[in-house]
C-alpha cells in the first residue's frame, strides 16, 4: 500500500476547520454550536450515518458492507474558561473562553481523517467510528456518558491523539502502557476554635493543624508509596483567615493525587485519611474529608501500539518518531483502554522559530498549523493498514 499524504486542498479545510473551531470555543457540556458545526460538515462530505449520542457530540459512521474490524476514532471538542491573549486573525470570539489545549485541532484533524477515509473506503474492510466528543476537560467527562450509552460495543480498537505543545512540529510521540494519571482530587476542612492571635493557648489553632497536615502528605509519597511507581499529592489551595490577628475557626485545604496502578491509587486516600485523623485529634481540632475520583488512567496496548507506531516510520521516518514517558496529566479517553485495545499518541505542534512554545492551558497557547496535517496523516494510514481490503485473488 501506498502511504496517503494529506493533500493541500485537505490541509487547507482542516486549517479552515481549527480556525472556525478556534473562534467559537465553547465549555465542557455547553458545545452545541461546535458540534452542529461539526455535524454539517459530516452530512456535507455524504460518506457517513450522523447521529447524535448525546446533544453536544457527534458519531459519524463509515460502512463499508465489508466484514472486518470496527475502528473508534476519537477528538474531543470542549475548551476552557480562559481569556486568550494572542493577537492572530482567528482569535477566541467569546469573552473567558479559549482553545487553550488544541481540542479545535483534534476536531479538525479527525474530520480531516473522516473526509480522507471516506473517499478511501473502496479499500477498506469492516467499519470505522469517528466520535467528536464533548466534556473531556469537566469530569465525570463525555467519555464515560458515551461508553455507557454503548459506544464501545463491537469495536475492536480504538485511536486517540493529543497535540502536543512540547514536541517539535510534526512529530509524533508515543508509548506502551499507562500514558497517563488517574487525576483525583480532595477537599477537606479542619475545624478548631477561633480566638485572639495574641492569646494562642485560649484557641484551637486550625492554620497550625493545616500546615502539619500538608507536611505530612508530603511523605506518602517518599515513604508509603513503592518507589518504582509514581504518585503524585498536591495541596494546591488553601482558604484561611480574615484578618492579621484573628485566629479563624475553619480552614479548607484542597488539592490533587495522580497515580497509574490502581493499588497505590487505592491506597493513598486511606493514608490520607488516616494522617489527617490523627493529626487534627492531636491538636483537639476536628476534620472532615472528601476524595473524588476522577478518570482512571490511559493504558495503550502493546500489539495496537507496535502497529500505530510502524506506520508512523514508515510515512515519517524512524527520526520523527519519538518515545515519550507517561504524563501525570489526566484524559477521559482512559474509559475508551480500559474496555478496548487502544492507542493514544501524541502529534507535536511546537515551533519556536515561529513563537509557539507557550504550554496547555496557558493564555498565549497555540500550535503550529503544519502539524495538523501530520496527525490526519495517521489517523488515515493506520486505519487503512488495520482495515485493508483484502486483495482478491484472480
Amino acid at each position: 500500500m501506498i502511504p496517503y499524504t494529506v493533500s493541500p486542498e485537505l490541509e487547507a479545510r482542516i486549517v479552515t476547520w481549527r480556525r472556525h473551531l478556534h473562534q467559537h470555543p465553547e465549555l465542557s457540556f455547553q458545545e452545541h454550536r461546535t458540534s452542529a458545526y461539526v455535524e454539517q460538515q459530516l452530512r456535507d462530505l455524504s460518506f457517513f450515518m450522523v447521529t447524535r449520542p448525546t446533544p453536544t457530540s457527534v458519531l459519524a459512521v463509515l460502512q463499508t458492507g465489508r466484514p472486518g474490524q470496527v475502528a473508534l476514532l476519537r477528538a474531543d471538542m470542549d475548551a476552557l474558561p480562559i481569556q486568550e491573549e494572542n493577537e492572530v486573525s482567528y482569535v477566541s470570539q467569546v469573552p473567558g473562553v479559549m482553545h487553550a489545549c488544541g481540542h479545535d485541532g483534534h476536531t479538525a484533524m479527525m474530520l480531516g481523517a473522516a473526509q480522507a477515509l471516506g473517499e478511501h473506503q473502496a479499500e477498506l474492510c469492516g467499519e470505522v467510528r469517528f466520535i467528536f466528543q464533548h466534556a473531556e476537560e469537566t469530569p465525570p467527562g463525555g467519555a464515560a456518558e458515551l461508553v455507557a450509552q454503548g459506544l464501545l460495543s463491537g469495536v475492536d480498537y480504538a485511536l486517540g491523539a493529543h497535540l502536543w505543545a512540547a514536541g517539535p512540529s510534526g512529530h509524533i510521540g508515543i508509548g506502551s502502557g499507562p500514558q497517563t494519571a488517574a487525576p483525583d482530587r480532595f477537599d477537606l476542612h479542619i475545624k478548631g476554635q477561633g480566638g485572639h492571635a495574641a492569646m494562642p493557648h485560649q484557641t484551637v489553632d486550625p492554620v497550625v493543624v493545616a500546615a502539619q497536615v500538608i507536611s505530612a502528605f508530603q511523605s506518602i509519597v517518599s515513604r508509603t508509596v513503592d518507589p518504582l511507581e509514581s504518585a503524585v499529592v498536591s495541596v494546591t489551595q488553601l482558604d484561611a483567615g480574615s484578618a492579621y490577628n484573628v485566629i479563624p475557626d475553619e480552614v479548607r485545604l484542597q488539592g490533587t493525587v495522580r497515580t497509574f496502578a490502581a493499588e497505590v491509587r487505592r491506597d493513598i486516600p486511606q493514608r490520607m485519611q488516616r494522617l489527617l485523623d490523627g493529626i487534627s485529634s492531636g491538636f483537639g481540632a476536628s476534620a472532615t474529608f472528601e476524595y473524588v475520583l476522577g478518570y482512571p488512567s490511559v493504558v495503550n496496548d502493546t500489539a495496537l501500539t507496535g502497529a500505530v507506531r510502524a506506520v508512523a516510520v514508515k510515512i515519517f521516518g524512524e527520526e520523527q518518531v519519538l518515545n515519550i514517558a507517561p504524563s501525570m496529566a489526566g484524559e477521559d479517553f482512559a474509559y475508551f483502554s480500559e474496555r478496548v485495545p487502544a492507542c493514544f499518541f501524541s502529534v507535536g505542534s511546537g515551533n519556536p522559530a515561529r513563537g509557539i512554545t507557550f504550554p496547555h492551558h496557558h493564555p498565549r497557547f497555540d500550535i503550529d498549523e503544519p502539524a495538523l496535517k501530520t496527525g490526519t496523516a495517521l489517523f488515515v494510514n493506520t486505519v487503512l493498514t488495520l482495515n485493508a481490503r483484502p486483495q482478491e485473488t484472480p
